[in-house]
């Protein structure tokens, strides 16, 4: 199981970012978890200093974007 975890406030960005993310991963039949950090120290922890931010299973994969739902597949295809 795959855990995709967006990093960033809440804001349209990253609801955009989260709903981009559970599309690429049905798209693909894979099992998954969606964690939502919000919490600037958690955020920074991460090394990510511009928001909204895609990680999967921890390690950053986006920063500072919104990526379609096939740039997302592409990178959970190759995780």
């Amino acid at each position: 199981m795959k855990t995709l975890q967006i990093l960033g406030s809440g804001c349209p960005k990253c609801k955009m970012l989260a709903e981009n993310s559970e599309a690429a991963a049905k798209r693909l039949g894979i099992a998954y978890r969606m964690e939502k950090v919000t919490e600037i120290t958690k955020i920074m922890a991460f090394g990510v200093m511009s928001t909204p931010a895609l990680a999967v299973d921890g390690a950053v994969k986006f920063s500072g974007k919104v990526p379609t739902t096939d740039e997302i597949q592409r990178i959970l295809a190759s995780a």
